[in-house]
């Protein structure tokens, strides 16, 4: 834990604001979510992640005041969220407490209590954490760990509560920091540009996942605190049961004892390797054919390591998987991929038949080391195209199928600007832009373009280890997306891969189903159709589209989950949308997919028409069910 200097605190002013509980209490919980982040942030990570999470809880929580107390006239507090007194003072406590947290104990001092583990809360057996966030996250939290505790209440205050430096210097000092400068000079070390990051989910200690603690060590010592109990307890059973008796855990051995199977996970020398050119002759294209690369792959402790995190992941480690994913232990010695160093990393990436795992540790270390999972199980030539090495300042590295020929990348919003081919060295690609950690305005969708010997194909970066495969056409005779026609569907609906970022999804295709001519003679909209398969079967999400002559972008109409809707068990699609022409008056259009006979409103708009297609005249906020009859006479309800 590293020292840092905290002088007395300041005395109130009578000119400061005076706060009461209730003032205080009612700031607390409205704004708890922002405050604890900012504890999180605050405290040392060398208490590691379970203990910084309920800790900063707990520093959060006893913020409020005895009574009714003062709250320094700063200015960024008088004028801070909305400029409410109360908030100001648990901000300021919160900090101040945090920084003190972080304060080494010494032996000639009485520790204070926010040196002390918590008392409350607490959750026993468990172990809580923020959810992994990408490496971005990864490389600003190592970089945080490595200044003072009041550097990085600078860095936090100049980009999570969006001070200037003044209102920071009057915090800090009010907090008790001793060197005020030097904290505002060590956070310039760290660029602005990373402050978006501090509102992501890796800094969010409200919104945690949870871990056993060390089931072995916990075992442990509740028998030595039972001892007594227990002998008194197992000569019983003994006595009552017939033959030699059974355990708890029946045949079971303990964790890695005398196990060969858990042994030989474990073994590096028993990882499986396959030759560089098996895939040509091998029956299955997937990552079962992928031969291991990388510079590291004579690393010995390197794998070893890999694999023991893999099977017991310490508390320090940051482990994410896809939903649907399970992050236990291989159940044998997997494949490996790659290993090697990417970028300010070293990578390990294995394979177990079912899941993709990728291990990350820094070249100076393995402190803040990271493990990501991903369903990848049936995965054809398409989806085993490539994996993600890593990511920084907003790019993605990818390692790429042996298969593999010809890398490019391009971006989906502009179909008529080309492809900008991509440096591959031993299937490693050189990095491109990645939309995955894409804030704001959607200006741009950048995807990796892959060529082999069938054909060039689509892929694009979810901020996941496998990028989804991007297709067009007809639910059930899909094709690549990879033709100027197929290029100019993506176009308008690109921006909205954003809402299927990290669900494990695997495949997305774009379906024109329908045109439609717009009731005012300006011309016709497009009805389109987005849908995202997962590795998992379930969570599909389904969008329908519709978008006006001229319009840059496509319009959500409808959109449902777990719907087969679209999709090649049922191609059919049915959505509706209220549209003002351009004279100012309002109709419900629809449209159904080929085959539909029929469309019929009811509800608070009526009407009905012949085909697929429907427009009837409306009130601005209206809504209708709609009804589609198909050529065989089944009836679909419109997408919901």
């Amino acid at each position: 834990m590293q020292s840092q200097d905290v002088a007395p605190r300041p005395a109130p002013s009578v000119s400061d604001p005076v706060v009461d509980v209730e003032q205080a209490e009612a700031a607390l919980v409205e704004h708890y979510p922002r405050l604890v982040r900012l504890a999180y942030l605050v405290l040392p990570p060398s208490l590691g992640r379970n203990r910084r999470v309920v800790t900063a809880h707990a520093l959060t929580q006893r913020a409020l005041p005895r009574g009714r107390a003062s709250a320094p006239m700063i200015p960024a507090q008088s004028t801070g969220r909305d400029g409410d007194p109360g908030y100001a003072f648990v901000r300021l406590q919160v900090l101040r407490t945090a920084l003190e947290a972080g304060l080494p104990l010494r032996r000639t001092a009485f520790p204070k209590r926010s040196q002390l583990p918590p008392l409350l809360p607490q959750v026993w057996g468990l172990r809580l954490f923020p959810r992994s966030g990408g490496a971005d996250e990864l490389a600003l939290d190592q970089r945080l760990s490595a200044l003072s505790g009041p550097a990085r209440a600078a860095y936090v205050l100049r980009g999570l509560e969006k001070l200037p430096d003044g209102d920071v210097r009057g915090i800090l000092a009010a907090a008790g920091c001793a060197d005020v400068d030097e904290a505002l000079d060590e956070a310039g070390d760290v660029p602005a540009a990373h402050y978006p990051l501090l509102d992501s989910p890796e800094f969010d200690p409200c919104s945690l996942q949870a871990r056993p603690t060390d089931l072995m060590r916990r075992r442990q010592h509740t028998k030595a605190a039972l001892a007594a109990a227990a002998a008194l307890a197992v000569c019983g059973a003994l006595l009552g049961l017939p033959g030699d008796g059974w355990a708890p855990d029946g045949a079971a051995a303990p964790v890695y004892a005398q196990n060969p199977a858990a042994e030989a996970a474990l073994d590096p020398a028993k990882l499986t390797r396959v030759a560089p050119t098996a895939w040509e002759s091998a029956s299955r294209t997937d990552f079962s054919v992928w031969p291991a690369r990388g510079d590291l792959t004579g690393d010995k402790a390197l794998l070893r390591r890999a694999l023991a995190v893999w099977a017991r992941p310490g508390e320090s480690v940051q482990v994410s998987a896809t939903p649907g994913t399970p992050s236990g232990g291989p159940a044998g010695p997997p494949q490996l991929l790659y290993a090697g160093t990417v970028d300010s990393a070293r990578v390990v990436i294995l394979y177990d038949g079912l899941r993709i795992a990728r291990y990350a540790e820094p070249k100076d270390g393995t402190k803040g080391a990271a493990l990501d999972f991903a369903r990848v199980d049936g995965a054809g030539r398409a989806g085993a195209s490539a994996v993600v090495l890593g990511r920084a300042d907003g790019n993605v590295r990818y390692l790429t199928a042996p298969w593999v020929t010809k890398a490019a990348e391009r971006d989906l919003l502009k179909p008529s600007a080309g492809a900008m081919s991509l440096d591959l060295s031993h299937g490693i690609t050189a990095p491109l832009a990645s939309p995955a950690t894409q804030t704001g305005a959607c200006t741009s969708w950048n995807v990796l373009q892959l060529t082999d010997g069938t054909g060039t194909r689509l892929l694009t970066d979810l901020g996941e280890l496998v990028p989804a495969v991007l297709t067009d056409g007809r639910p059930g005779s899909t094709e690549d997306t990879s033709g100027a026609r197929s290029l100019r569907t993506w176009a308008p609906y690109a921006c909205s891969l954003a809402s299927v970022r990290s669900a494990g999804v695997r495949t997305v295709n774009v379906w024109a189903y329908a045109t439609q001519p717009l009731p005012d003679a300006t011309g016709s909209a497009d009805w389109v159709c987005t849908r995202a398969e997962t590795w998992r079967g379930g969570g599909t999400r389904v969008l329908a589209q519709f978008r006006t002559p001229g319009g840059i972008y496509g319009a959500v109409a409808a959109k449902s989950e777990n719907s087969a809707a679209c999709g090649p068990k049922d191609p059919n699609v049915l959505a509706g949308v209220l549209w003002k022409s351009e004279a100012g008056s309002w109709y419900l259009l629809a449209a159904g997919s080929r085959g539909t006979s029929a469309v019929t409103a009811t509800g608070g708009i009526t009407g009905s028409g012949q085909g697929n297609l429907l427009a009837v005249r409306a009130k601005q906020g209206a809504q209708a069910e709609l009804k589609g009859t198909l050529s065989d006479g089944r009836v679909i309800s419109g997408l919901r």
